[in-house]
């Protein structure tokens, strides 16, 4: 699947969102769950943790009305994030 494909499907499960468009679609996308992994959207004192968040995320991904491989490598970016950041 193409990096813009799986960006027009994360738009669609997130359609309220703002997001850069930048010449990669690629690292608009992991920039986007990486903003909503660190719940950067919300106050700093009512902030979730990462694996309440990645939770979340994966109950909404799961819910979409997307194509079940849309779903897996969202999940598979949402994962990925969810480890570089624990890292970190």
């Amino acid at each position: 699947m193409k990096e813009d494909q799986l960006l027009d499907a994360y738009r669609q499960i997130w359609n309220n969102r703002e997001l850069a468009s930048g010449p990669h679609p690629a690292d608009t996308l992991k920039e986007a769950i990486k903003r909503d992994l660190l719940d950067e959207g919300t106050h700093p004192r009512v902030r979730k943790p990462l694996e309440e968040k990645h939770r979340i995320s994966a109950a909404r991904i799961a819910a979409a009305s997307i194509g079940a491989v849309e779903k897996e490598l969202l999940l598979e970016e949402y994962t990925r994030m969810l480890k570089a950041l624990k890292q970190e």
